[in-house]
């Protein structure tokens, strides 16, 4: 996957960003094996948060923090998520980029759970594609607990269902 985006984005000058908490540790992989390294590649992080809106709207939000510092306007993005569940919050975060002025918008993601989706987005790059079950590990969580697990994992049930 590595050697693909660096070569769809040769001569591109990428802005590889990353969703935190979940993605740093694939992001951190995934920008080493991006060989050779395409002149001008810079990296940065946001956080993002879906979350339901209020009462009166009933509309659903993404809530976005620790925006890049690093100029969007005029650049190549690649957005770098672990999972792509619904896809709302990751289709949102595209449109921002683009209403910042993004040259493009490109999407990869360590894992997707196609069966969750819920909305037309699919990613332009995809490691594997994830059964609808709870998974932790390698970046991803559960109330912030088993992201430094070295593989990702499926949770037991009872880990989070209430009894």
């Amino acid at each position: 996957m590595g050697r693909t985006i660096a070569e769809d984005f040769e001569e591109k000058e990428p802005l590889i960003i990353g969703t935190l908490n979940g993605a740093f540790v694939f992001m951190a992989d995934l920008v080493r094996a991006v060989q050779p390294v395409p002149e001008g590649l810079n990296m940065d992080f946001l956080r993002a948060s879906s979350y339901t809106g209020a009462a009166t709207t009933g509309q659903d939000a993404v809530e976005m923090g620790l925006v890049s510092k690093i100029p969007i306007h005029g650049r190549h993005i690649l957005l770098v998520e672990d999972i792509i569940d619904t896809g709302k919050t990751l289709q949102e975060l595209c449109s921002r980029m683009r209403k910042q002025g993004a040259a493009s918008v490109s999407t990869v993601t360590l894992l997707d759970k196609v069966a969750r989706r819920v909305v037309d987005l699919e990613p332009d790059y995809r490691g594997f594609e994830c059964p609808d079950e709870f998974v932790v590990g390698y970046g991803l969580d559960y109330d912030e607990q088993y992201r430094s697990l070295p593989y990702v994992g499926v949770l037991r049930p009872e880990c989070y269902m209430e009894t």
